[in-house]
C-alpha cells in the first residue's frame, strides 16, 4: 500500500528544493529592466498609471523614471510604496485593485524587490531602441553534423544548447524540395524538378533549387499574399453598396515589384510617396494604390467629411500596424495606455495624410485623384476619340450660334428661341455642346427630330463619337492613388475620435519615443517614407523581418508581429531578430536576399517531426528544435490541387475572375444588391491571387483568410470539420480530383504504379507500402460500388466544367476520382511538412 502522507511529504521537500535552486539561479542573474521589469508594470500598472493622462489615478505614472520615483526608493524596496501596495491585503490599499481581478505571482514581486533593491535602474523597451548587430555567437559544446550553415543557425544552436536540447536531423530530400517551392512559388514542385533534385549530388544542390525558385515568376503571386492582407487589398468597397473598383493593376505592381526584389526601403518610398517622387511616373504614382486600398462608405445619410476622417485613419493605423508594428488605432481617442505614443502624435501621423483632395462624398469606387492604365493602343484611341469629339462639338457650337440668336458669350438658353422649350432642353443648351452628356443630347434630339433634321444630325453625330469615346474610356482600369493638395488641409486633435470635434492644431511629425525627424525632411509622406527606412529607425527593419520569419516558421521571431510595443511579446531570441534587422538593412533591404538566407539555414532544413518529448518541451517550435509544420493556407491548398491536377492556368496579372461559389453567397449578403457569375474557360482556373474579393463577403473557398477590410499581419490558423467539407465536396477539389485522376489513368503502369503518380504529383513522394495497400484496397471498393451505380460514377466524372476524356470507363474514372479526392485531403497533402 503506497504511504500517501510520507509521499506527498517527499515531493513537497523535493519541490522545495527545486524552488530553493530556482530563486538562488534567479538571484544570480541581475534583473533587466526592458525584459523583467517593464512587462510587470506594463500588464498591472500602466491602465491606471501609465502614459495615458485622462486614464491615470492618483497623479501617479510608472511608465516613466522620474515619475516613478515616487512610489519607489531605490536600494530599498521594503520603505517603497510600490511594494507596500502590491503585498497589502487591505482592500483599500491593494494593488492592482481587488475589482480588477488581477494579482501578481510570488516571482513577479520577488522581480520587483530585486530591481529596487539593486537601485531600480530604469532602461527602455528593446523595440524602441536602435537594433545594433550582436556577435554571432561561438558553440563552445560539439556541433550537430551540418551545423551551423549560416549566423541565423549559429544563434539557435546557441539558444538551444542553454535549453539542452539538440537540433532535428535534416529532413529527406523530398521533403525539403517540396517545403522550399511551397515556401517560395505556393505551389508544389513538378516530379521532374523533384528527380532533378534527388539526382544531385553536389554540396550545394539545396542552394541551386532555392536560387532557381527565388527567380521564379511565381514567386511574386506567392509573396504578395501576406502583402494584400496587410494592405487590406479588395476588388470592392465594402459596406451595404460594396461597389466594384479596380485596384487590380496595384495587386499586379505589387507582384511584379516582389519579382523584381525592389529593395524594402524603395519598397516602402514608392508605396507611401510615389506620387511625391521627382518627375513621377505614372507607375510610380500607381504603387501609392497601397494607402487607398481602404474601404469606401457610399451608404445614404453618412457625412462625407466623417467618411474622410476614417479613410485618413485607416492610412495612420495601417501605416502603424505594417512599419512600426505599434497598436496606434488605441490613440485615435485618447493618449495610449500602455505605449509611449500620446493622442496628439496620433494626429501627427494623421497629419502627413490629411492632405489628398478627397472629399468623402459618395461611393465613387474611382475616386479621384486616380491614374489612368490604358495600353499604349488604348490611349492612342482615345486621344484620337477626345479630337473628334471637339472637332464634333465645335461644329454644333458653330450651329447654334445662328440657330439661337443670342449675345456673344451668353449660352444657347439664353436665345428667345429657346425660352418655351422643355425644361431639360433648356438645361441641356445652358452648356457648350461637348460639357453635355449623352442624355442631355438625347433630349434635345428627340425635341427637334421632326422639325430641324440638319441640327438633330449634327447632335447625332457628337452623341456617337461621344459613347465610342466613353465606351473605351470604361474599359480603361483607373487606380485611385495619392495626391497632396497645392494648399495644405490643417489637422487637429480629434476629440474622443470625433470628427466634428476637432481640438488643438497639429503639424506632421512623428512620436517623441522613435527617433527624431531630419532638420530638413519635408513634411510630407515622402519625409515620413525616408524616416520610417533611414538607418537610425529602430522598428521597421525588425517588424518586416519578423514577418517573413513567420511567413516561413508559421510564428514571428515575436510572435505578436502586429505588436512590438510593450503589451507585445518580447523575442525568445532578442540577438537573432537584431541580427537579422541589420543584416536586412545593410545588404540593401534585398527580401529575396533574407529569405534565401533563411531558407539555407540548417535550422530551416530540419526534420518537422515532433517528438513526444519535443512536444512537452517545445509545442510550437519557437526554439526551433525542428523544421517547421502547418497547415497551409487555403489559397495555397486550392493551387496546389489545381497544379497537380494540370489545371492550373499560369497567366500572370489582369483584372480579377470569378472561379466556382455556391450560388446565393453574394445575394444573401446584399439583399439580393450583387449577384455572383462564375466565368467559363481558362478564368475558372487561375491561381487564387487573381480571385475576385468581394469585401463584405470574400471567397468562399478561402478559410482562415484575413477580411480585407483593415489591416491584418497575423491571420488566424484553425483546423475544423468545415476545412474539410470544402476540400472533400467544393466543385474545384471535386474536378481537379477527376482531372488528377484522369491524368494517370492515361499514364502507364498498373494500380499501384497509378497511384504513386498522383502521389508524387501531390506530395512530391513515393506512397509507402501501406499507403498504396490501403488505397488499392478502396480503390476496389470503388470499382465495385460504381460498377453497380453507373448513374452516381456518371455524376462524379461530370463535376465542372473542363472536358472529360471520354475514352475511359465512367466507372473506373469515378473509382479512381475517389482516390485522388483522398490524396488531395490526406493531412500531409494540406500541410507543409
Amino acid at each position: 500500500m503506497l504511504h500517501l502522507p510520507r509521499l506527498l511529504g517527499t515531493a513537497l521537500a523535493v519541490l522545495g528544493t527545486l524552488t530553493s535552486a530556482a530563486r538562488l539561479e534567479a538571484a544570480d542573474q541581475p534583473v533587466n529592466f526592458a525584459r523583467d521589469v517593464q512587462p510587470i508594470l506594463s500588464e498591472y500598472c500602466f491602465h491606471c498609471h501609465g502614459p495615458d493622462q485622462a486614464a491615470r489615478k492618483a497623479d501617479l505614472r510608472l511608465d516613466t523614471h522620474k515619475d516613478a520615483l515616487a512610489a519607489i526608493k531605490p536600494g530599498k524596496s521594503a520603505e517603497s510604496e510600490l511594494i507596500k501596495r502590491i503585498v497589502s491585503e487591505d482592500p483599500d490599499e491593494m494593488m492592482p485593485p481587488k475589482k480588477s481581478k488581477k494579482k501578481l505571482t510570488a516571482k513577479q514581486v520577488d522581480t520587483l524587490k530585486r530591481w529596487i533593491d539593486d537601485g531600480a535602474k530604469w532602461g527602455t523597451h528593446w523595440a524602441f531602441t536602435k537594433p545594433e548587430r550582436p556577435p554571432i555567437p561561438v558553440s563552445r559544446e560539439a556541433k550537430p553534423s551540418g551545423w551551423p550553415r549560416n549566423p541565423i543557425d549559429s544563434f539557435i544552436l546557441a539558444r538551444l544548447q542553454r535549453e539542452n536540447l539538440t537540433p532535428s536531423p535534416e529532413a529527406d530530400k523530398t521533403t525539403l524540395i517540396r517545403r522550399v517551392t511551397l515556401d517560395l512559388t505556393g505551389l508544389p514542385p513538378t516530379p521532374k524538378e523533384v528527380d532533378d533534385f534527388l539526382a544531385d549530388a553536389s554540396p550545394d544542390a539545396f542552394e541551386k533549387v532555392v536560387d532557381r525558385l527565388l527567380k521564379s515568376p511565381r514567386f511574386g503571386e506567392r509573396m504578395v499574399w501576406e502583402w494584400l492582407d496587410a494592405a487590406r487589398y479588395a476588388d470592392s468597397n465594402g459596406y451595404q453598396g460594396d461597389g466594384e473598383r479596380s485596384m487590380w493593376p496595384w495587386r499586379d505592381w505589387a507582384v511584379k515589384a516582389f519579382n523584381d526584389d525592389i529593395p524594402f526601403d524603395e519598397f516602402t518610398r514608392l508605396q507611401l510617396a510615389g506620387d511625391l517622387l521627382p518627375n513621377a511616373t505614372a507607375e510610380q504614382k500607381l504603387a501609392t494604390g497601397f494607402l487607398r486600398n481602404h474601404m469606401i462608405n457610399g451608404e445614404g445619410g453618412r457625412i462625407a467629411e466623417e467618411n474622410r476622417v476614417d479613410y485618413v485613419m485607416d492610412m495612420t493605423e495601417t501605416v502603424g500596424t505594417v512599419w512600426l508594428g505599434l497598436t496606434l488605432n488605441c490613440c485615435r481617442c485618447h493618449d495610449h495606455k500602455f505605449d509611449p505614443v500620446a493622442q496628439k502624435e496620433y494626429y501627427s501621423l494623421f497629419a502627413y495624410f490629411n492632405q489628398t483632395p478627397v472629399t468623402g462624398g459618395g461611393g465613387d469606387p474611382q475616386t479621384k485623384p486616380v491614374v489612368e492604365l490604358g495600353t499604349p493602343e488604348q490611349m492612342a484611341k482615345l486621344k484620337e476619340l477626345g479630337e473628334k469629339v471637339a472637332s464634333a462639338g465645335k461644329v454644333l457650337d458653330e450651329f447654334e450660334t445662328t440657330f439661337f440668336p443670342r449675345d456673344k458669350g451668353k449660352p444657347a438658353n439664353a436665345s428667345d428661341k429657346a425660352k418655351d422649350l422643355p425644361k431639360d432642353v433648356k438645361d441641356a443648351l445652358a452648356k457648350p455642346a461637348t460639357g453635355r452628356n449623352r442624355n442631355q443630347l438625347g433630349a434635345i434630339e428627340k425635341h427637334f427630330a421632326k422639325s430641324d433634321p440638319d441640327y438633330v444630325a449634327k447632335l447625332k453625330a457628337l452623341n456617337a463619337v461621344i459613347g465610342e469615346r466613353d465606351g473605351l474610356s470604361g474599359q480603361i482600369p483607373r487606380v485611385m492613388v495619392m495626391e497632396d493638395m497645392p494648399k495644405p488641409r490643417d489637422s487637429f486633435v480629434y476629440v474622443k475620435g470625433l470628427y466634428n470635434k476637432p481640438g488643438d492644431k497639429v503639424t506632421a511629425g512623428v512620436p517623441a519615443v522613435l527617433p527624431s525627424l531630419p532638420k530638413d525632411a519635408p513634411a510630407n509622406r515622402l519625409g515620413l517614407a525616408n524616416w520610417l527606412v533611414s538607418p537610425d529607425h529602430p522598428l521597421t527593419a525588425r517588424v518586416t523581418v519578423n514577418r517573413l520569419w513567420q511567413q516561413v516558421f508559421g510564428v514571428g521571431l515575436v510572435k505578436t508581429v502586429e505588436d512590438f510595443g510593450v503589451q507585445g511579446e518580447r523575442p525568445g531570441n532578442q540577438e537573432l531578430l537584431d541580427w537579422l534587422a541589420v543584416e536586412f538593412r545593410e545588404s540593401g533591404w534585398s527580401q529575396k536576399k533574407l529569405l534565401r538566407l533563411i531558407l539555407t539555414s540548417a535550422a530551416y532544413r530540419q526534420s518537422s517531426k515532433l517528438t513526444p518529448a519535443l512536444a512537452e518541451r517545445d509545442p510550437e517550435n519557437r526554439l526551433l528544435a525542428r523544421g517547421p509544420r502547418f497547415r497551409m493556407p487555403s489559397w495555397m491548398i486550392r493551387d496546389q490541387a489545381l497544379a497537380a491536377s494540370g489545371l492550373l492556368v499560369d497567366k500572370p496579372g489582369g483584372p480579377p475572375v470569378k472561379p466556382y461559389q455556391p450560388p446565393g453567397i453574394w445575394e444573401e449578403a446584399t439583399f439580393g444588391g450583387k449577384r455572383y457569375t462564375p466565368d467559363t474557360g481558362d478564368s475558372l482556373y487561375r491561381r487564387s491571387v487573381y480571385t475576385f474579393w468581394r469585401r463584405i463577403v470574400g471567397p468562399t473557398m478561402f478559410f482562415d483568410a484575413g477580411a480585407r477590410q483593415t489591416c491584418t499581419v497575423k491571420t488566424a490558423r484553425t483546423n475544423t470539420p468545415l476545412h474539410a467539407l470544402a476540400t472533400l465536396n467544393d466543385t474545384t477539389y471535386v474536378e481537379a480530383a477527376r482531372v488528377l485522376a484522369e491524368k494517370v489513368l492515361t499514364g502507364d503502369g498498373d494500380d499501384a504504379k497509378r497511384i504513386e503518380s498522383a502521389y508524387r504529383l501531390v506530395l512530391a513522394r513515393k506512397p509507402t507500402a501501406d499507403e498504396t495497400t490501403v488505397l488499392t484496397a478502396g480503390l476496389k471498393r470503388m470499382r465495385s460500388q460504381y460498377a453497380s451505380d453507373p448513374a452516381a460514377a456518371k455524376k462524379l466524372v461530370s463535376v465542372g466544367a473542363a472536358k472529360r476524356n471520354e475514352k475511359l470507363d465512367v466507372a473506373e474514372h469515378a473509382a479512381f476520382t475517389n482516390v485522388c479526392a483522398v490524396i488531395l485531403n490526406l493531412d500531409e497533402s494540406v500541410t507543409k511538412e
